[in-house]
């Protein structure tokens, strides 16, 4: 196999600095052979360390969920980028969210801004779904019901206090979907409240669900 066919069988998958480096040993700098790659738009770093084909040897479309579980680990898809992927609220949203057990953070890169939220780990671990892209590779995004739990929780300073003052802030402020809204499992959104971190807001969430199903 050339050197391109094996550069070529990444497709639209992110790859490591690592994983370059068992196809450049002819080369005695195989980081210079890496530079000038970058610099005729082969590959595209999207952080240090982190690649990607670049557009004239990409075959497919990117998974940005994909891109944004290796950007930075451990971490999943959810907050509004998921509510918009599960169609729960209308808009189309171009940064793509994830929570992680890590510091916050974010990227800005080639393919768009991604942006990493921490969570404590026995409220990250509730809720999460493996998703497989046609090409056969998976990523990692929250449930509905956890996208929606983690929106709640992280949405700072929310004037919520009571049922009405929930569901008002759902369908008026997040303008979620009521019809899906009305087919959630509580029971994730019950996990979520009883794992220590913003329950009261976890409770009222679970109540206002449960008046509207």
């Amino acid at each position: 196999m050339t050197f391109d066919q094996q550069l070529n069988s990444f497709g639209v998958v992110p790859f490591s600095h690592g994983s370059l480096l068992p196809m450049l040993t002819e080369y005695r700098r195989p980081n210079d052979k890496i530079a000038s790659m970058l610099a005729k738009g082969d590959i595209v770093q999207l952080r240090r360390g982190l690649y990607i084909l670049g557009p004239a040897r990409r075959t497919g479309s990117i998974s940005l969920p994909l891109v944004a579980n290796l950007l930075s680990g451990p971490s999943y898809v959810s907050l509004d980028f998921a509510l918009s992927w599960h169609g729960l609220i209308p808009e189309g949203v171009l940064e793509v969210s994830s929570v992680t057990t890590r510091r916050a953070f974010v990227y800005d890169t080639p393919l768009g801004r991604f942006s990493y939220t921490r969570l404590p780990l026995l409220f990250y671990r509730v809720g999460v779904l493996q998703t497989q892209n046609i090409d056969g590779t998976a990523f990692l995004m929250a449930t509905p019901e956890k996208a929606l739990c983690d929106k709640v929780a992280l949405t700072r300073n929310l004037p919520v206090f009571s049922i009405a003052d929930m569901q008002t802030f759902l369908i008026e402020d997040l303008r979620l979907d009521t019809t899906l809204l009305q087919t959630m499992d509580l029971s994730i959104i019950n996990e979520c409240a009883a794992a220590s971190f913003k329950q009261r807001q976890m409770r009222l969430l679970l109540k206002a669900l449960e008046t509207m199903q």
